[in-house]
C-alpha cells in the first residue's frame, strides 16, 4: 500500500521521534534539575543571548517558538520574575512589547548552556562523526524552509 511508510521510511521517520523523545525528555529533565529553567525558558533566554541587542520583541520569539504568543507571554513573565529577562514597552507600537536578556540572565544562560552541551554532546553528537554530524546538519538545512 503507497499510503504507508516503506521499511526503510518507518525506521528513518520513527527512529527519529524515537530518538528526539528520549533525548528531549533527559534534556528537559536535566535543566529542570539542574538550572531551574525548561526547555522553552532556555530556547529563549538561548534567542536573546545571542541577539545582538539582548532582545526580540515578543511577537518575534513565539514566531520561532512551538509556544503561541500567550504562552511564551507568560514564559516571559516567568522569566522576568527570575531576574533573567526584562520587558520593555515598544516605544512606535505601544501593543508590543521587547523582551531583554538582563545581565544575571547572560550569567545564568552561560552556566546552563555549558552544562547542556556537554550533555548533548554526551546524549547525542558523541555517537556520531565529524563527517556523520555534517551530514545530518545538511538534513536539517534542506527541511529548514518547511513550514
Amino acid at each position: 500500500m503507497d499510503s504507508f511508510f516503506t521499511k526503510t521510511e518507518a525506521k528513518a521517520w520513527g527512529g527519529l521521534i524515537s530518538v528526539y523523545s528520549r533525548v528531549s525528555a533527559l534534556l528537559e529533565d536535566d535543566l529542570r534539575r539542574n538550572s531551574g529553567i525548561s526547555r522553552a525558558e532556555y530556547e529563549v533566554l538561548l534567542r536573546l543571548f545571542f541577539n545582538e541587542e539582548g532582545r526580540l520583541r515578543i511577537t518575534e520569539i513565539a514566531d520561532k517558538s512551538l509556544l503561541s504568543r500567550s504562552g511564551i507571554s507568560r514564559l516571559v513573565d516567568r522569566l522576568e520574575g527570575a531576574g533573567l529577562v526584562e520587558r520593555h514597552g515598544d516605544e512606535d507600537d505601544k501593543r508590543g512589547a521587547y523582551a531583554a536578556i538582563t545581565e544575571h540572565g547572560r550569567e545564568h544562560f552561560t552556566a546552563t548552556a555549558t552544562r547542556h552541551t556537554a550533555l548533548v554532546r554526551e546524549l547525542f553528537l558523541s555517537h556520531f562523526s565529524n563527517e556523520e554530524q555534517k551530514t545530518m546538519a545538511s538534513f536539517w538545512d534542506r527541511l529548514d524552509e518547511v513550514g
